[in-house]
């Protein structure tokens, strides 16, 4: 099996179960954001996930060693079209230079590490209209001078 066939195959078994990505989390016991991101490709499962994972959606024996494997982190480079995700784009494109100067400011030069890193999606409800909460969390890597 490919790597896109698991994905698919994840897909169509988790909505063809009725279940969300944080049910998904909850049996694994990880992390929504993780979980979703590993099932989408983008990170490697480890063992015991990946088989409980392949026991929930009954998904082929092979899907396990594929979800355990480690992925190629590529994307397009052609802006997004899908709205949401355009918004986080355009999100980048206006405040990632502020960010960088704030990061720096605070920090020193370097970098937030994508690695050692957790993210997490939260709803906040508002009478006016619910909240997205985004909270990313990564370890502060200084650049070296040598």
């Amino acid at each position: 099996m490919k790597r896109e066939d698991v994905v698919e195959a994840i897909i169509i078994e988790k909505n063809k179960l009725g279940l969300s990505w944080q049910d998904i989390a909850d049996e694994l016991g990880m992390g929504c954001v993780w979980v979703t991101s590993a099932c989408l490709g983008m990170n490697s499962m480890p063992k015991a996930p990946a088989a409980r994972l392949c026991q929930l959606l009954e998904l082929p024996e092979e899907a396990q060693s594929v979800l355990m494997s480690f992925p190629t982190k590529a994307w397009s480079r052609d802006v997004p079209q899908d709205p949401l995700v355009y918004r986080l784009y355009e999100v980048v494109g206006v405040y990632g230079d502020t960010l960088k100067e704030v990061i720096q400011e605070k920090f020193g030069d370097g970098i937030m590490s994508a690695i050692d890193f957790s993210m997490d999606v939260e709803k906040l409800e508002d009478p006016k209209g619910d909240r997205v909460i985004i909270t990313m969390n990564g370890k502060f890597l200084p650049y070296k001078s040598w």
